[in-house]
């Protein structure tokens, strides 16, 4: 149907983009009724931008309702608005305009994750977390419509609703994997992912290595700085031969640096080497000794040979 010249055009309300209906209305909630939404992906952080809303809502007030729901004991659990409640708790108010509604475990986390997912500049870590929290739900929600499904059924709704985040976020299936994929790093290599110290590719290419190992690649990463695809892949390859020590990994690492050579390695066993000492001796011992006769040997070698000196 045309409109006509003056018409008024409907646009689409926060609220509708948010799933509230038209008979729900806000009211005024107690801040210290409302619990933070349980492993909430999003960080709320105050930057810029929090005091871009602060100055907001202390000029016009919050004007979106936030969403929550009740769980019991006159208690709340926010699904949307936590950088509101955030900006409204710094301004030192006790309230906010709140929309309450009642939802199951895995709608509340749909909910929670549409509401955010939008936003921009978001960091890889929140975006993993976000897509693994809506698509474990959606399986969920999807094993539950189709009880009577067999084993490979329930891979079918795994794979669905993985395709449907992908479309819903706008990323590919094989991204949204990806991203997921990040969940398995520990904390300390994510937060490199987030300060691009690490970058994604080989981020998710660390996510396949056990974690203690994981632990290992920390430590390298804050002394020597980044690391390589090919050296990531290398390690990998390793790791399919059996047990690796720390040592060994970093001695991996070093030599697989681009444009750099290997090392060479000259290793004695320290059964080896017993059978030159006495039991009573320990490795220090050992060590000392070895270092002492070296020193003779090289002072031997430069009496003997005075030409090969420097002039």
């Amino acid at each position: 149907m045309k409109t006509r010249a003056g018409q008024k055009i409907r646009l689409t309300s926060v609220e509708e983009l948010l799933g509230v209906a038209n008979e729900e209305s806000a009211m005024d909630l107690e801040i210290a009724k409302i619990r933070p939404f349980k492993d909430h992906p999003f960080k709320v952080l105050d930057d810029e931008k929090m005091q871009d809303l602060m100055e907001s809502i202390r000029i016009n007030g919050i004007l979106s309702p936030v969403l929550v729901r009740p769980i019991g004991n006159d208690t709340y659990e926010m699904v949307s608005g936590h950088r509101r409640m955030h900006a409204a708790m710094m301004l030192g108010m006790d309230t906010v305009p709140a929309i309450i509604r009642e939802m199951t475990d895995d709608e509340a986390v749909v909910k929670m994750v549409d509401a955010n997912i939008q936003r921009e500049e978001l960091l890889p870590s929140e975006k993993a977390f976000a897509y693994k929290m809506k698509m474990d739900a959606m399986r969920r929600q999807g094993a539950r419509r189709d009880l009577t499904s067999d084993q490979n059924g329930q891979r079918l709704v795994g794979q669905v609703s993985r395709d449907i985040l992908a479309k819903e976020v706008g990323e590919s299936t094989q991204q949204v994997h990806r991203y997921i994929r990040l969940t398995e790093l520990i904390p300390e290599l994510l937060d490199y992912v987030d300060q691009k110290r690490i970058q994604f590719t080989v981020a998710v290419e660390i996510s396949y290595i056990d974690q203690e190992v994981q632990k290992w690649l920390f430590e390298y990463i804050k002394d020597n700085g980044v690391v390589k695809l090919n050296q990531i892949t290398l390690l990998r390859a390793q790791l399919q031969t059996g047990a690796i020590t720390q040592a060994k990994m970093i001695m991996l690492l070093n030599d697989s640096q681009p444009g750099k050579a290997p090392s060479s390695k000259l290793t004695f066993t320290e059964k080896k080497l017993r059978e030159y000492f006495p039991a009573t001796y320990t490795t220090t011992d050992m060590r000392n000794i070895i270092e002492d006769l070296l020193k003779e040997w090289k002072e031997h070698q430069e009496m003997e040979n005075p030409e090969d000196e420097e002039v």
